[in-house]
């Protein structure tokens, strides 16, 4: 392995959708020289359009780069991406260094550890969180697993899209966090839809009442966030309902390995679930309130109230 350059190190992605389009995007400011592929080309095009490289296979991207970089949808996809015919692990050389950053399952990490090695090549697990916006203004948080070696030669890359970026240990220990994270997300979500309801219900001014909670011990990303989009009635995806759906089911598969038993996650899941199967799986996750609303048979339609213009001396 050798250090990377912009400019020298050829930089491979893989996944060009909601969140790796930008992610990919600060790379190229950045001045690395990238190779992009993804299922469909068409989410590619702005990238292409500012000068990446397109790539016909995920193993052409392999052949072509020195670190790769993939962000896709279910495990299944991350592993026809490494391990199909055409995959990533079938062009890989020895020093490569690949880098997952979608939410997937811990042992499919270190399979692909295993596998890179075999290869001579490392592997590091690296997913995400922080949505849209904390890829398009390159906020995301980054938990990494895999050779401690890696993680500081990619690090640099690794800051042209992130500010909090913590090394977590050996291969499936940052999937293995961004479970940790999934389940506080899980908890919160519930919460600040149900407190919307509730707000709503004894008659609040929304946007007033989050002014005071969102600045108390209650503050956080959620209500800054998410419970504006809710407010206005905006759950178009900054994460996929379906995609929250997957995290769950797999940190409730790795609990009962564990002899751990999460009922709160098991009930948000379930929600979810319902969500899912009344036909918003390409939502945001934010529309946990569409099925919360239809438990209480409500919909929340709220007005800011007009600010007085009077003036009282």
């Amino acid at each position: 392995m050798v250090a990377i350059e912009p400019g020298k190190t050829r930089v491979g992605w893989i996944g060009t959708g909601v969140m790796g389009r930008w992610m990919c995007e600060h790379l190229m400011n950045k001045g690395y020289q990238v190779t992009v592929y993804n299922r469909t080309k068409s989410k590619a095009q702005p990238l292409l359009e500012k000068g990446a490289k397109w790539a016909n296979s995920p193993k052409e991207v392999a052949e072509q780069s020195d670190v790769v970089f993939t962000i896709v949808g279910f495990p299944s996809d991350v592993r026809e991406v490494y391990f199909g015919d055409k995959g990533i692990l079938a062009g890989v050389r020895p020093n490569m260094i690949l880098v997952d950053m979608t939410t997937t399952e811990p042992s499919l990490a270190k399979e692909i550890y295993e596998a890179a090695k075999s290869k001579g090549a490392t592997a590091l697990d690296a997913p995400v969180s922080g949505g849209d916006v904390g890829a398009k203004e390159a906020r995301l948080s980054i938990m990494v697993g895999g050779e401690k070696e890696a993680f500081e030669l990619v690090l640099p890359i690794l800051e042209a899209m992130g500010k909090n970026i913590v090394y977590q240990g050996g291969p499936g220990s940052g999937q293995h966090t961004k479970m940790c994270n999934q389940i506080v997300i899980a908890g919160t979500m519930i919460g600040v839809c149900e407190a919307l309801l509730y707000g709503y219900k004894a008659g609040l001014d929304l946007e007033t009442m989050l002014q005071s909670i969102s600045k108390g011990a209650a503050a956080c990303w959620t209500l800054d966030n998410l419970a504006p989009r809710i407010l206005q009635r905006n759950f178009e995806p900054g994460f996929f309902v379906e995609h929250f759906v997957k995290d769950m089911e797999i940190a409730l598969k790795e609990a009962a390995q564990m002899n751990l038993s999460l009922p709160g996650l098991a009930l948000v899941h379930q929600l979810y679930v319902a969500l899912k199967a009344n036909g918003y799986g390409k939502k945001g996750t934010h529309a946990l309130m569409l099925a919360l609303e239809q438990l209480s048979n409500m919909t929340i339609e709220h007005k800011k109230k007009p600010t007085s213009s009077k003036s009282f001396l």
